[in-house]
Order: structure tokens, then sequence, then C-alpha cells
């Protein structure tokens, strides 16, 4: 169960994987060490071999009891062989054949192996184990020279080495699991320190509510990829508390919008319940009046329903669009009203020798994007002209609607696109319409990788810019 835990999976694998290098390089060591100690015996035998032979050969002034005597016998002497001997190096010369001739004294009575150098391989190296002598690396020389075939066999004692590297294992074992102990506490506490703020992130997932989205982790002060992490959730709540504060205003506007038409609505059934068999005029008004806010409210829900569509982003359709005739049709729908209150409705549209531009997305949501845009407009609008205009820039689609009416209060720019917010309550009661419009606009673009902004125009009135991206093939 311990090992479902991100904190013990961490520890061990580190523990394991420094254990595992710790480990390894200890024994890289140790064969090292003993590599370097066995060649440090070879070439002591080597120089004591290398010195009788050439004895022997006559390259060495050194005689062990004089001159005059043959070398067999300067070697063969009693004693002789000691100048080359040692408390872990012991001298033997046999003859050709291999029988013993000399050896130092302090082999006692013990002998090497039988010899194995050959014509063909005159020095060979071997270990072998001596009862008397223990474990020894001997060099065995097979000596030819003019009147002279000698076998010389030097031998050093491995026992001091054996020591040396049993010493030394023993220093790596203890300094092995002196190591593991740190490493594992260590690992344990690496992984402690990393999976901490982990644990406090989650512990402050799990108290996040909707009516507590207020709470911060606030760690700036990490530079880390933790740190990154807690600015991207704090990131995520502002958004998450932003969208929660839109929800409830939006529930909130919604129902205000809604109270008004549903008591016209009730008062006037009221009216009907009590008068309409006695008054043909109430009946009449009241029945009117039922009609015009029933409209009114199909209408608001018709575009809470399209909002939602148009936000839902991922459900639209996604085909080739022409956004001339998109435009065209939003003008065509609204010019009657333009009209009734005298305004002049004009697209200035590309000309006919230039591409058609188009974008991906849903023609009838794009409709009903420039249809608000081109309505709000000749709403805001008493006297002049409404003008909608369409470019192409750098690969993008702008649309601009440009009208000469009241325009909009610099401080209310930023918020015209907001679900029922109204600039002036007061003058804006009397135009009719949901207050959806421009909020529906907004989600629209924005389903479609484009955006809307607004501007006040200098000579009075407001330019509203549409940017889509163009679709440069169609496939």
């Amino acid at each position: 169960m311990r090992f479902r835990s991100l904190r013990w999976r961490i520890a061990t694998f580190y523990a394991l994987l420094l254990l595992g290098v710790i480990t390894a390089v200890a024994l890289v060591l140790v064969f090292e060490l003993r590599t370097i100690l066995l060649d440090e015996a070879r070439a002591k035998i080597d120089a004591v071999g290398t010195d009788i032979g050439q004895l022997v050969r006559g390259q060495s002034a050194l005689s062990a009891t004089g001159e005059g005597l043959p070398v067999e016998q300067e070697l063969t002497t009693t004693g002789s062989l000691d100048h080359w001997a040692g408390p872990t190096t012991f001298v033997e010369v046999d003859t050709s054949g291999g029988y013993p001739e000399g050896k130092s004294t302090n082999m006692g009575g013990a002998t090497f192996d039988k010899p194995t150098a050959t014509a063909d391989h005159p020095v060979v190296y071997h270990t072998e184990t001596r009862p008397l002598l223990g474990d020894l690396m001997v060099r065995d020389e097979l000596i030819r020279y003019p009147g002279v075939a000698l076998r010389v066999q030097v031998g050093e004692s491995l026992a001091t080495y054996d020591e040396t590297i049993a010493r030394i294992r023993g220093l790596l074992a203890l300094v092995l699991t002196l190591a593991a102990l740190v490493v594992i506490a260590g690992s344990f506490a690496i992984s402690s320190s990393a999976i901490e703020p982990i644990g406090r992130l989650g512990a402050a997932m799990g108290e996040i509510r909707s009516d507590r989205l207020s709470r911060r982790l606030g760690w700036s002060d990490r530079k880390d990829e933790l740190g990154s992490l807690a600015q991207s959730f704090d990131a995520m709540l502002d958004r998450l508390e932003e969208g929660f504060a839109r929800e409830r205003q939006f529930i909130s506007d919604a129902s205000h919008e809604l109270k008004t038409p549903l008591t016209v609505i009730n008062a006037n059934a009221q009216m009907l319940q009590r008068w309409a068999d006695r008054d043909p005029q109430i009946r009449a008004d009241s029945l009117r009046a039922i009609g015009d806010e029933s409209a009114s409210l199909s209408s608001m829900v018709n575009g809470m329903l399209l909002l939602a569509k148009a936000e839902s982003g991922d459900d639209i359709p996604r085909e080739p669009v022409a956004l001339e005739d998109a435009i065209a049709e939003a003008v065509h729908i609204v010019q009657p009203r333009a009209r009734e209150k005298g305004l002049a409705l004009e697209f200035r549209a590309p000309g006919p020798d230039a591409p058609r531009t188009m974008v991906l997305g849903d023609a009838n949501l794009l409709r009903q994007l420039f249809t608000n845009l081109i309505d709000n407009a000749v709403k805001f609008t008493e006297t002049g002209s409404i003008e909608v205009t369409l470019e192409r820039q750098e690969g993008r689609a702008m649309v601009e609607v440009l009208d000469t009416g009241v325009g909009i209060e610099a401080e209310a720019l930023d918020r015209v696109f907001d679900r029922f917010f109204r600039a002036d309550a007061s003058r804006n009661r009397a135009v009719p319409g949901t207050g959806l419009g421009l909020a529906i606009v907004r989600s629209i673009a924005r389903v479609h990788d484009g955006s809307v902004t607004v501007a006040r125009r200098p000579g009075g009135g407001s330019v509203f810019r549409v940017s889509l991206p163009i679709v440069t093939s169609l496939s």
C-alpha cells in the first residue's frame, strides 16, 4: 500500500539509484585496486627475474660467491639466492628438466610447482598455493644461453595484498552501509520536501467550493515548477471566481429582467379574469399587453439560448462561410427598421474583382453577430447613417459598423458586452431589446477565434470592429 504513495516511490527509486551507483563505484574501486596490487607484485618478481637473467647471460657483474665459479654453481650455492629473496619474495632455480637445484633459505622445505615455461613461451606467470608459503604469484622463466639452461622461478606472496584488499573491502562495506543509511534518509527527506507542496496544493483544492473561491496559495516566492503550478492554480481560481461572479450577476440580472414581463402578464391576466366580460376595452388592452410582454419574454429566452449555444463553441459546425453574404443578409434584415427611422444603412463591400472573404464557422451564428451589431446601431441612432465595411488585413477579416448615434460613455466601453448591461438605464429603458445582443456578439466572435471591440468616433457615434481569421486554403 505504501508504494501507491508518490512519496515512497520517489524515495525508493532515488535511494536505489544512488545505492546502485555507489555499489558500482565501490566494485570498480576494489577491482582496480586489486589489479594495481597484482601489477605491483608482478613488477616486483619481474625485477628479480630480470636481474637473475642478466647475471646468467653475463650482463651483470654481480656474483653471490665471487669470481671464478660457473654461474650455475653461483646460483645453487646455499644462501646465494637470498640476495634476491625477501620477507614475501621467494626464489628457486631448477634444471631445464624442472629438478630443483637451489632456492632461497626463506622457502624452507617448500618448493614451487613444476615449471611450465617452454621454448615458445620462455616467461610464464601463474598463481599457485603452497602449504608453507600460501598464495603466490610466480614468474617462471626458461633461460637458454650457450652452455647454460636454467629455470628461474620467482614467487611473491599475495597474503599482504589480500589483507590490504580485505581491509579496503571492509572499509568500503562500512562506507557503503553508512552511505546507504544517509541515502535512504536523504531520499525520504528530499521526496517529502518535494511532495509536501503538492499535498498543500491538494488540500487547498479540496477546500475550494463555490462560496470559497477567494482562497489563493500565493506562492509568488517560488520560482520552480511547483511555483509555476501554484501560480497556474491561482490563475485558474481567478478565472473561476470571475466566471462564478458573472454567472451570479447573470442570474441576478436575468431574474430582474424576467420579473417585469412576468409581473405585467400576471397583472393583465388578473384583469382579464375580473373585467374581461364587463369591459371590452380592458379585455383588448390586457390581451395586447400580454402579447407584447410574452413576445419580449420569448425574445429574451431565445437570446439566452442563443448565447448558451455561442458559448458552447465545440458544438457549432465549422464550414466555409463568405462574410460578404453573411453581412449582406444582416443588412437586408435590419434595413426595414432603418428606413422606419429615416436612417441610411449602407454596406461597402469589396469590389467585384476582389477575392471572397472566407472564414470557418456557422453561417447562422455569423449572420446573427452582424445582425445584432447593425440592429444595435439602428436602436441608438436617431439621425444620420450606419455604415458597414469589410476589409482584409494581414490574414484577418476586419468588419466595422459605424453609426452617428449618441455614442458610448468612456467609462462604459469595457462593459458594453456584458449581459444585461445598460450604460444609461434611464435612457435605455425606452429602447426595446433584451440586453443580450452585444454579449451574444462577443461570444460568437470568440468561438470563431475572433474578437470584437468598440470605440467612440471623434465626430460622435460609435464604431464596432470585428476581427475574424480568414481561411487561406480550402480543401
